[in-house]
């Protein structure tokens, strides 16, 4: 399970290279869509050494 939003180059690559060639409908997209951006607004950012709460500066 992930603990935050970032990944290292390395897994972003074999990610990427395991994801090439497939083949979606447009259906299958938007649902895809949909669960991402439920999932990823449960995981938080990770913090920074300027700002501890996680939040940034404005």
């Amino acid at each position: 399970m992930r603990k935050f939003r970032e990944l290292n180059a390395d897994t972003k690559q074999r990610i990427s290279q395991a994801l090439k060639g497939r083949g979606l409908t447009d259906n299958h997209k938007q649902a895809i869509s949909d669960g991402m951006k439920a999932y990823w607004a449960t995981i938080p950012n990770r913090p920074n050494e300027n700002n501890e709460s996680g939040k940034k500066l404005q």
